[in-house]
């Protein structure tokens, strides 16, 4: 059985506490608008932004990033915020 692409992303940062406060910073950041008004009630980006993002990333709005990638992309993201 094949593991959900954002759980193998969460447990890679899960492995990596400096990135925790980057990756929540993110997660909020990304999220659709009022996503607390709506179910789930979780903060997750909006479908076609999400499908927007990775179809100009990878080629195809169906592509997720891998752990790497993802947490590259939140070294990137520390690195670049940094005073």
């Amino acid at each position: 059985m094949r593991v959900p692409w954002w759980v193998a992303g969460t447990a890679a940062v899960a492995r990596r506490p400096r990135l925790w406060p980057t990756a929540l910073s993110q997660l909020l950041v990304l999220a659709g608008p009022g996503w607390w008004r709506r179910s789930p009630h979780l903060p997750r980006p909006e479908k076609a932004w999400l499908g927007f993002r990775m179809e100009t990333a990878y080629g195809d709005p169906g592509s997720r990033p891998s752990p790497k990638e993802l947490v590259a992309f939140l070294e990137w993201v520390r690195e670049t915020r940094k005073p």
